[in-house]
């Protein structure tokens, strides 16, 4: 499946409304919309609690006819609490999806991930079969179907890779931890050799991807990525060249496989 634009010139809409609001990728969005002058409604987690049984009633009072709308909003599974997780972002799709019933909606965007998709298939293409194998990515595959189910009006399924930037907050290993670490201690450290693959992109193209999406509404699915996969150990050594001083590439034993 691939995106289908149901308006071949772009268009505005006439609002968009970001639940997720005050994440790495909410944050993006908002501010690339409102600088192409669209309206924007964002909706964070301290205004609604997607987990409350009231929760859909509460969006479906903030939501217009004609409005788009992103939904970014997911708790990041932690390992100690994966099942947890995954029964609360469930949750949280189901009262958004009954508001969504209840109102003729422009379009609905819905940011997913690439781990719906089996580790170690290369390349990866928008008709490579999902098959999650972590929690993480089930929850996310879940979702789509829940959003395919409820949502007449255009869905658009963006299927984010690893995203990079300087407001990122979850420091995972990659691009972000590396930067940091090299400017707090100087020092880089690579799980094994850093031989391992991952394509990055930058938050400011995601931003850019979601409001074509939004300007064309558009429907289908899309995997959002740069196209080319690096090492972390070549990711590492482009961090380490922009210093002055010299920083060390060090190696770790690795955690898991």
């Amino acid at each position: 499946m691939t995106l289908e634009h149901h308006l071949p010139s772009p268009e505005n809409p006439a609002r968009v409304v970001v639940v997720g609001s005050r994440g790495f990728i909410g944050k993006a969005v908002i501010a690339y919309l409102q600088a192409q002058g669209i309206a924007v409604c964002p909706v964070s987690s301290s205004d609604i609690d997607l987990t409350e049984a009231s929760s859909g009633e509460r969006l479906e009072e903030i939501l217009r006819p004609d409005d788009a709308v992103i939904f970014n909003s997911a708790r990041i599974t932690e390992m100690s609490r994966a099942g947890e997780d995954f029964a609360a972002n469930i949750l949280m799709a189901r009262h958004a999806c009954e508001a969504f019933k209840k109102i003729p909606l422009a379009q609905v965007v819905y940011i997913s991930t690439d781990t719906v998709y089996p580790f170690g298939i290369n390349p990866i293409v928008e008709s490579t079969p999902a098959a999650p194998e972590s929690l993480y990515g089930a929850m996310h595959l879940s979702r789509e179907l829940m959003f395919r189910n409820a949502v007449e009006s255009p869905l658009a399924i963006l299927r984010l890779n690893a995203v990079y930037g300087a407001e990122d907050s979850h420091n995972a290993y990659g691009p972000n931890r590396f930067l940091r670490s090299a400017l707090a201690e100087g020092k880089i450290s690579l799980f094994g050799e850093g031989e391992e693959t991952r394509d990055h992109t930058f938050i400011d193209d995601v931003a850019a991807v979601v409001g074509l999406c939004l300007r064309h509404r558009s429907s289908g699915c899309l995997n959002v990525a740069s196209g080319e996969s690096v090492s972390f150990h070549d990711i590492a050594g482009m961090i380490a060249a922009m210093f002055d001083s010299p920083v060390t590439v060090a190696n770790m034993p690795r955690q898991r496989p």
